[in-house]
């Protein structure tokens, strides 16, 4: 079974973890048993989200298990979480253990914190291009998801979902991915899938 965790935070943009939860977990529907999704936090009890949102996450980063998945999304709060140094050694020391991390809109800037898009190209909301452009190394593209070795990026709010897909495509097959887009009733785009 694979096993994906996403990273949430307060002020985590909604749809920037949900989106890839939903469509994550449609694998099931494909292939029952195929995939377990988690949400992972760093602060006790609840989380309000930016939009209001107010959710329990799953369990305590520190102590979660093994994951072969590692989702960053992003929203105003990710500008308190990259000054965090628990969330960049977490993100530093997962990307070392996962098969791949995946990064939600501004989510790429936890990523670009902990040094893992140093020499990359990657992808963020098109409003903040420059400053990932600002990262040193990092090389801004403008597709909907860049995948550069073992880190994928997306671009803008809903591209959550697209990573996903993406990421069952890589995890499973394109063939995969295109079943469980079908279920959530999302077009699966490969063309916006930029390989680098």
């Amino acid at each position: 079974m694979i096993q994906a965790g996403i990273l949430v935070y307060p002020d985590v943009e909604e749809l920037d973890f949900v989106g890839p939860f939903e469509a994550l977990y449609a694998a099931n529907a494909v292939e029952p048993g195929s995939i377990s999704v988690m949400t992972i936090a760093f602060q006790d009890g609840p989380i309000k989200a930016a939009n209001g949102l107010r959710f329990l996450p799953d369990g305590p980063a520190d102590s979660c298990p093994p994951l072969d998945v590692l989702v960053l999304p992003g929203g105003p709060g990710r500008r308190i979480a990259v000054k965090d140094k628990r969330v960049t050694s977490f993100v530093r020391e997962r990307y070392e253990q996962v098969r791949f991390i995946g990064t939600v809109c501004t989510g790429a800037f936890l990523a670009a914190e902990a040094g893992i898009l140093k020499g990359k190209a990657a992808t963020t909301h098109h409003k903040f291009f420059d400053e990932l452009d600002s990262h040193e190394g990092v090389k801004v593209t403008a597709k909907k998801v860049v995948q550069d070795g073992r880190v994928l990026t997306a671009g803008g709010v809903s591209s959550g979902i697209d990573l996903s897909l993406c990421l069952l495509s890589l995890l499973f097959s394109p063939d995969f991915a295109r079943e469980a887009a079908e279920y959530i009733e999302f077009p699966f785009r490969p063309d916006t899938f930029f390989e680098v």
